[in-house]
């Protein structure tokens, strides 16, 4: 069965303009065309639909799914690159996961601070909270103030005061 522009896009669940993309960047290497130049798509293309949509997924930049493409029609003399491509673009996607992963420790924090500040009535309660009154995971974003503190009560000072976004 031959499917056009508009009743692979149906299929696929994506805009017309997402296929003639795809095609406009060489990404279709597959594609026939009408004598009229009508894209023309056949069952066995949506495989390659498949392929590019997961890599899509997983962050690969379009030149990089093209150049994976262009590597698979080459067939296996190009197993090695397309590891190596899978292989750099699962490692960019643990950076990802780490920078994540720190972001959600900020977003816990603040949770925790405003949730402490709500319940305590102010925001300002980080000036004088005590290593005690905090959850020990959140220790490392107090624990410059603290030293501060520290060294301002042996000098016989104040503690200083810090603001706390």
């Amino acid at each position: 069965m031959i499917y056009t522009v508009g009743e692979i896009a149906k299929k696929l669940n994506v805009a017309t303009s997402t296929i003639r993309y795809y095609d406009k960047e060489g990404l279709l290497p597959f594609v026939e065309r009408s004598e009229g130049g009508i894209r023309m798509f056949r069952e066995e293309d949506m495989e390659w639909f498949l392929i590019i949509d997961c890599l899509k997924n997983t962050g690969m930049p379009i030149k990089q799914i093209k150049y994976f493409i262009d590597c698979c029609v080459e067939g296996d003399a190009r197993i090695d690159e397309r590891l190596e491509l899978i292989s750099t673009q699962r490692d960019r996607v643990l950076l990802e996961i780490e920078s994540l992963k720190e972001r959600l420790k900020m977003l816990n924090f603040k949770t925790w601070f405003y949730e402490e500040a709500q319940r305590r009535g102010t925001a300002s309660f980080h000036q004088t909270v005590t290593p005690a009154e905090v959850p020990e995971e959140y220790h490392p974003f107090f624990e410059q103030k603290w030293k501060h503190d520290k060294k301002a009560a042996q000098k016989g000072e104040a503690p200083g005061q810090y603001d706390m976004p």
